[in-house]
C-alpha cells in the first residue's frame, strides 16, 4: 500500500471505475471495490485475495452464501451481505428491466429475457414461458427445481400450467450451472414428449431452451423442433 493508505487505494479504485467501468480491473479489483462499501477504514486487498482463494472464482464468491463467506478471515455479516445481495439484484434488475416487453418474438429475445430469471441459479430449474396466439409473453412460471446437474420434470405439471394460463404456445427453458449447454439425452426425450402432448392439446412448443452462464442451446436454432 502506498503512503496514501487504505484511503488513498479506496479512492483509484472509485475513480477508475467512474472513469471507465469495470474495464481493465481484475477480479480482486472488482471484489475490493465493494468491500471498500462495507469494510471502513482498513486495507480490503488481503481480504479479496482471501475469498478468491477459497472460492476460486469471482462467480462462485458472488453464489457463495452468506455462512461460508463470513469463514473467510475479514468477513464480516456486513460484506457478506452485500456479496450476497448482488446476484439477487441483478436477477430483479433483468425482470424489470423486461417487464414492458409483451412479444417473444426471437429466440435471441427468449434467451435475454431468460437469463432475468435463470442466470443467478446454482441448482437447474426447468420452467415454461407461457405464450398467446401473437407470442405475447402471458406468464413465466417454474414448474421445478433440481440439484446442481439434474432436474425431474414431471409432464403433467408443464401441461397444467400450460393450461392454466390459457397458453396458445410455450417455451421450455431449464439451465445448466455447470456451465455446458449441450443437452441430455434425457433433454431430447422430455422435449419430443412435451411437444406431443401439448400438441395433441393445439398448444404449440416453439423451442427449448438451455441457459449455461452467456451461453445458450436452442433447439429451435438447431433445427430440432421441424
Amino acid at each position: 500500500m502506498t503512503a496514501l493508505g487504505p484511503e488513498g487505494h479506496r479512492k483509484r479504485l472509485r475513480e477508475r471505475f467512474l472513469r471507465s467501468g469495470l474495464e481493465g480491473f481484475h477480479d480482486h479489483e472488482v471484489l475490493e471495490l465493494l468491500l471498500t462499501f462495507a469494510i471502513p477504514r482498513r486495507d480490503v486487498k488481503p481480504v479479496a485475495r482471501a475469498l478468491l482463494e477459497r472460492f476460486q472464482s469471482l462467480s462462485a464468491v458472488l453464489d457463495a452464501s452468506a455462512q461460508e463467506l463470513t469463514r473467510v478471515n475479514g468477513v464480516g455479516p456486513h460484506a457478506a451481505l452485500l456479496l450476497t445481495l448482488l446476484p439477487r439484484v441483478l436477477e430483479r434488475y433483468h425482470r424489470d428491466r423486461w417487464r414492458s416487453v409483451t412479444t417473444l418474438s426471437s429466440t435471441r429475445e427468449a434467451v435475454r429475457y431468460l437469463q432475468g430469471h435463470l442466470e443467478a441459479e446454482r441448482k437447474e430449474v426447468f420452467c415454461i414461458l407461457a405464450l398467446n396466439s401473437q407470442n405475447g409473453l402471458i406468464a413465466v412460471e417454474r414448474i421445478q427445481e433440481g440439484t446442481v446437474n439434474r432436474t425431474a420434470v414431471f409432464p403433467r405439471l408443464v401441461v397444467e400450467a400450460a393450461l392454466r394460463h390459457r397458453a396458445t404456445a410455450v417455451i421450455l427453458a431449464h439451465n445448466h450451472p455447470s456451465g455446458e449447454p449441450e443437452p441430455s439425452v434425457a433433454d431430447r426425450q422430455l422435449t419430443r414428449k412435451l411437444r406431443r402432448l401439448l400438441g395433441d392439446l393445439d398448444i404449440a412448443v416453439h423451442d427449448h431452451i438451455i441457459l449455461a452462464g452467456p451461453r445458450h442451446y436452442s433447439f429451435a436454432e438447431r433445427g430440432e423442433m421441424d
